[in-house]
């Protein structure tokens, strides 16, 4: 990684950490102002804290991101545990899946297993499945699909999430998990700051696995993420960190990609 990216990396936690307190505010004034029981009685009240609700879990999303970003300038590996992997994926999917047709886009969830243990770090990779399935979401059109295969090969974990969306070009495939090279020009909605793949790469690699992508333009793309198949020998651990505050941690990792409506207290009821 360049010197500048570097800086970058290690300055992002700091900021994250100062929006953090104004953003506790934030959500604190706006839960006073439009409280449950008051959306609950009336839908247009309902209707405009749900876009302030899907706002504040945006740039929670942003903020996570960021102070994620120190991982982008650290080789240290991940702490893993021998964990079900499948059932946390097939969770993820039926979380997903039921929001999925908010945007008339359906989730197939396939694996040829019941259940498999191996060694993984089940917040960092929830976190990675969350932000392939976000992409797949923003890029695919009303009536297309999102698979997700699990499955394992020759020594290893495979992990693929492929859409019917609109592709990229190969010359953006060329630099898709790069940093981003110009911070101050941030790249138009719904693509957000450019760090989600790169922090997704290096969890794949801390893993001590990959990450890669195929696509055509109109064909839509595919991501594999291949993990060595193994056990670490560490317990599950019953304390996990929670990057989601608390939240509701699928409208938290897909709060980029779901209409405003999706953070009603009538469609969460």
């Amino acid at each position: 990684m360049e010197p500048e990216q570097t800086n970058l990396a290690a300055i992002f936690p700091a900021i994250a950490a100062q929006m953090r307190c104004a953003l506790s505010n934030l959500h604190l004034a706006a839960a006073q102002l439009a409280p449950e029981s008051a959306r609950e009685q009336d839908p247009r009240l309902d209707a405009r804290a749900a876009v302030l609700d899907q706002s504040y879990y945006q740039l929670l999303r942003l903020v996570n991101t960021l102070s994620a970003a120190a991982r982008l300038s650290s080789d240290l590996p991940l702490s893993l545990e021998d964990r079900d992997i499948v059932e946390l994926v097939s969770e993820i999917c039926q979380r997903a899946g039921a929001l999925a047709p908010l945007l008339d886009l359906e989730v197939r969830f396939s694996c040829p297993m019941e259940h498999h243990l191996c060694a993984f770090a089940p917040d960092a990779l929830e976190q990675l499945l969350y932000h392939l399935l976000s992409n797949a979401f923003k890029f695919t059109p009303a009536g297309g699909t999102v698979t997700v295969e699990l499955r394992r090969s020759q020594g290893r974990i495979l992990l693929r999430v492929s859409d019917t969306g609109c592709g990229i070009s190969e010359e953006r495939l060329a630099t898709l998990f790069a940093p981003p090279q110009q911070p101050d020009r941030p790249a138009p909605p719904p693509h957000g700051v450019g760090l989600g793949l790169s922090l997704c790469r290096r969890i794949a690699e801390a893993h001590g696995g990959t990450l890669m992508a195929e696509s055509r333009p109109g064909k839509g793309s595919r991501f594999t993420l291949s993990l060595p198949d193994r056990q670490s020998g560490q317990q599950v651990q019953d304390i996990r960190f929670d990057y989601s505050g608390g939240f509701n941690r699928t409208l938290l990792a897909l709060a980029d990609a779901l209409p405003a409506r999706a953070f009603s207290i009538r469609s969460q009821n």
